[in-house]
C-alpha cells in the first residue's frame, strides 16, 4: 500500500521499474509527431498574441477580453467527451487533420477581416469559439495516436515528451507571435502562422497509424452527446481513475489560466527590476518550467508513475504558486515559477497516463475526453476563483488564497483515498 495516500501498490505504480530514458523518441513517427505538435501549439499561441492585440486595439472591451479565455476552454468543458467518442470510433488521423484545418481556416479568416478592416465583435466571438473547438477536437485523438505509435509500455514517455513539446510551443509562441506582429503586421503575420499547422497536417496524411492499429477496429458504438455523458458514470466506478481526473480538475479550477491573467499586475509590484522586464522574465520562467520539467522527468526517471507522485506534484505546484503570490523579489519569484512549472507538468503527465492506461480499451477516447473536461475545461473556473477574489482582495492575495485552496483540496483527496483503501483492506486484515 502507498504510504502517502493509502492506495494499494498494484494501482499506485504502473510503469516498468527501469523505463528507458526518452523511450518514445526511438519511434520515428512519434519523433516527427512531437515536432509537428510543438509547431502547432506554437501556432495556437501565436494566434492568441496577434488576435488578442488586435481585438483590444479595435474594441478596448474588458468583457471581450474575458470572453477570449472563456471561448478557448468552454469547448473542452462541453464537448471533450463527445470528441473522445469520435476518437474511439473513427480514424484519429482524420480527426487531427480536421482540427488543424479548422485552426488554419480560422487564421485565414482573421487575416481577411484584419486586412479589410471589417472585424466586428460578433465575428470575433465566433472565431474565438471555433479556435477553441479546434483545440478540443485535437486533444483526444492525439492521445490515442501517441499510444498507437509506441504501445502501452512506452506511453508514459510519449505523454511526458508530448507535454514537453507542447510546453516548448507555449514558450516560443509569444516570442514568435510578437515578432510576426511587429515585423509583418497582424494580417500578414496571421497568414504566415498558417504554415506552422502544415507539418502536423501532412504527417497525418502519410503515417500508417490510425489510433487503433494496435487494438484492431475502432469502437462500433454510435457516438452521441448522451452516450458521451454516460462515460462520467463509468469513470466514477474506478476510484483511482476518478481521483486522477478530479486532481487534474482541481489544478485547472483553482489556478489554471489565472497565472497568465494575473502576471501583469504581479510584475508591476515586483521589486528589483522594472515592471516591463519583470513581466518578460516571469512569463519566460513560467513557460521554462514546463520544458525543463519534461526533460528532467524523462531524463532522470526520478518521479515514478504513481498516485502518490501525482498528489505530491500537485501539492508542490500549489505551494510554489502560494509562495510566488507573496514573493515581491523577482530573484525569488522566477525560480518559484520554474519549480511550479516542473511540478505542474509532472502532475498532468502522470494523471494523463494513469487515466489512459486504466481506461477501458473500447472507451479510451471518451475517458480521455472526460479527463479533458477536468484538465482543460475547468480552467474556466480559474477566471472566477482568481477574478472574483481579485476584484475584492487584489490579484496577488487572490492567487495566493486560490492556490492555498488547491493545496487543501488535494490534501482532502489524499485523505479520502487513504480512508477508502483502508476500508477495502479491512475485511482482508480481519480474516
Amino acid at each position: 500500500m502507498c504510504a502517502a495516500c493509502g492506495v494499494p501498490t498494484h494501482v499506485a505504480v504502473l510503469e516498468p521499474a527501469a523505463p528507458a530514458r526518452f523511450a518514445a523518441l526511438r519511434n520515428p513517427t512519434c519523433r516527427v509527431y512531437l515536432g509537428g505538435a510543438a509547431l502547432a501549439m506554437m501556432a495556437d499561441n501565436i494566434e492568441h498574441v496577434i488576435t488578442y492585440w488586435v481585438i483590444w486595439e479595435r474594441f478596448h472591451s474588458p468583457a471581450l477580453t474575458g470572453f477570449e479565455v472563456i471561448s478557448h476552454w468552454l469547448p473542452f468543458l462541453l464537448l471533450s467527451p463527445y470528441f473522445g467518442g469520435l476518437a474511439d470510433r473513427y480514424d484519429c488521423r482524420r480527426l487531427i487533420q480536421a482540427s488543424q484545418v479548422l485552426f488554419m481556416a480560422v487564421s485565414l479568416t482573421w487575416g481577411i477581416l484584419f486586412a479589410t478592416g471589417t472585424l466586428t465583435v460578433w465575428n470575433a466571438c465566433v472565431l474565438l469559439v471555433l479556435h477553441g473547438m479546434a483545440g478540443a477536437l485535437w486533444a483526444p485523438p492525439e492521445q490515442l495516436m501517441l499510444e498507437d505509435f509506441v504501445g502501452p509500455a512506452e506511453l508514459p514517455s510519449a505523454i511526458r515528451l508530448n507535454s514537453t513539446a507542447r510546453s516548448l510551443g507555449i514558450l516560443c509562441g509569444p516570442v514568435v507571435g510578437s515578432a510576426l506582429l511587429l515585423g509583418l503586421g497582424p494580417e500578414r503575420g496571421i497568414w504566415v502562422n498558417i504554415a506552422f499547422y502544415l507539418p502536423l497536417t501532412l504527417l497525418m496524411a502519410r503515417t500508417r497509424f490510425t489510433g487503433h492499429s494496435r487494438d484492431g477496429v475502432a469502437a462500433p458504438e454510435r457516438v452521441t452527446l448522451l452516450a458521451a455523458v454516460r462515460v462520467f458514470r463509468d469513470v466514477s466506478r474506478d476510484r483511482v481513475l476518478a481521483a486522477m481526473i478530479i486532481l487534474a480538475g482541481l489544478g485547472s479550477f483553482f489556478v489554471g489560466s489565472a497565472m497568465q491573467t494575473a502576471m501583469p499586475s504581479i510584475a508591476a509590484t515586483t521589486t528589483g527590476i522594472s515592471a516591463g522586464t519583470a513581466y518578460g522574465v516571469l512569463l519566460f520562467a513560467n513557460g521554462l518550467g514546463g520544458v525543463l520539467g519534461g526533460l528532467l522527468l524523462e531524463g532522470t526517471g526520478w518521479i515514478r508513475l504513481s498516485v502518490r507522485a501525482a498528489l505530491c506534484s500537485t501539492l508542490i505546484y500549489g505551494a510554489a504558486t502560494v509562495l510566488f503570490a507573496v514573493s515581491h523579489d523577482y530573484l525569488i519569484a522566477a525560480p518559484l515559477l520554474v519549480i511550479g512549472g516542473v511540478a505542474n507538468l509532472a502532475a498532468l503527465s502522470i494523471t494523463q497516463t494513469v487515466v489512459q492506461l486504466r481506461a477501458p480499451r473500447e472507451k479510451r477516447g471518451q475517458v480521455i475526453g472526460v479527463y479533458g473536461v477536468g484538465a482543460n475545461g475547468m480552467r474556466i473556473g480559474s477566471g472566477f476563483t482568481v477574478g472574483l477574489l481579485g476584484a475584492a482582495l487584489g490579484l496577488r492575495p487572490a492567487l495566493g488564497w486560490s492556490s492555498a485552496a488547491l493545496c487543501a483540496c488535494v490534501a482532502a483527496l489524499a485523505a479520502y483515498l487513504a480512508v477508502s483503501a483502508r476500508r477495502e483492506t479491512a475485511p482482508d486484515s480481519a480474516s
